[in-house]
């Protein structure tokens, strides 16, 4: 079977995972070009990557790729994608899906108007660790689940997280909350361990989600639990018949006697593919702590572009649009809750949340 081609707009950190996994999996994807804005940076990622990078857009439309990547800065994400979708292109951008209610409604009436082919690249809930605890949840060992807290991950992340956990759909939605500005030692980064004891002023944000059906998430968030050696990430899933507590489930049998269940990250068997040693090795061993590889990150984009070959073909969406600017729509929410102590912040109808959810249908 051909690869997939695609081509990726954008140079920076994320842009680098798409680079990496054509690099790593050939016989699955094609990567056409890499685009940067200045010759300086194509040549550099070119000798230090080993892809092929262009400065010229044309060059890019002339690779007729099967699909655009669009790894660019939050604030240009939207226009960009707008521009490739307009050229004709399917288009598989970063997130968010845009920084705006304004930007969420453009794409939404791209894809309603015009038919565009918008996907947007939100992977938390395909890392194996959590697809393990989803599957658990989407199984009813919990009952149905009724209140989440979540420090994994931040913003329309986490907004992904918490409707996935709770199976919710598009309801209405009241949000409080805060922001904390507290003091933390710098001990990791992107690049690699801090040593020097530098200490830096952390944003967190504490917000309670109330939806409609009585459901409840609290969402915590520093952006340092990121990269941290002292900082740690935790969820909680509850519902009547048990809960989801980082990596352990604890939930009432059959028998209606208590199990308790150690969790092993889990591997979807069509992606048999995208799977590598070093992936294989870390979900055949079970970890008390919740942790998050890098590794998993990366199946969890590759997952998605795999799955980018049925969607093309006519097949269901990777993450469906409306998923995506829901996602998109709570985080600026949240923004707004946590910079209004303690005010109630209420959500409001969107064109998209007349479809209705694949939350309901599965996780």
């Amino acid at each position: 079977m051909k690869p997939l081609s695609f081509i990726i707009i954008g140079s920076g950190w994320r842009a680098m995972f798409f680079a990496r996994i054509a690099k790593k999996f050939p016989e699955q994807f094609e990567l056409k070009y890499l685009y940067c804005r200045t010759e300086e940076k194509a040549a550099r990622i070119a000798a230090e990557q080993g892809v092929p990078t262009t400065t010229s857009l044309a060059a890019c439309e002339a690779a007729k790729p099967d699909f655009v990547v669009v790894a660019v800065s939050k604030a240009d994400i939207c226009a960009v994608t707008k521009d490739w979708v307009r050229k004709g292109y399917p288009v598989v951008m970063e997130t968010p899906a845009g920084c705006t209610v304004e930007e969420l409604k453009e794409l939404w009436e791209l894809k309603e108007k015009c038919g565009a082919k918008i996907q947007v690249a939100e992977q938390y809930h395909r890392y194996p660790i959590m697809a393990a605890g989803l599957k658990a949840v989407s199984e009813g060992k919990l009952g149905d689940p009724y209140a989440v807290s979540l420090t994994v991950a931040h913003d329309y992340h986490g907004a992904s997280l918490i409707r996935r956990m709770l199976r919710m759909g598009f309801e209405p939605m009241t949000f409080h909350g805060n922001r904390y500005r507290l003091p933390v030692t710098e001990t990791d980064s992107r690049y690699g361990p801090i040593t020097d004891g530098s200490v830096k002023e952390q944003v967190r944000d504490h917000v309670t989600i109330e939806f409609a059906s009585g459901k409840t998430a609290f969402y915590d968030f520093s952006g340092v639990i990121y990269h941290s050696f002292i900082r740690s990430r935790h969820l909680n899933v509850q519902g009547q018949n048990g809960e989801w507590n980082d990596s352990y489930l604890r939930y009432l049998g059959e028998d209606d006697l208590p199990v308790l269940e150690q969790m092993k990250p889990y591997l979807d068997p069509r992606y048999q593919c995208l799977e590598t040693e070093e992936l294989r090795e870390i979900c055949g061993r079970w970890n008390p702590v919740l942790t998050l590889e890098g590794a998993q990150d990366e199946y969890a984009i590759a997952t998605m572009m795999f799955d980018m070959r049925d969607y093309l073909a006519g097949g269901p969406e990777v993450y469906p649009l409306a998923e995506s600017l829901e996602d998109a729509y709570i985080w600026l929410l949240i923004q707004e809750a946590a910079e209004k102590p303690w005010a109630e912040v209420k959500s409001q109808p969107m064109p998209w949340h007349g479809i209705g959810s694949v939350q309901k249908q599965g996780a």
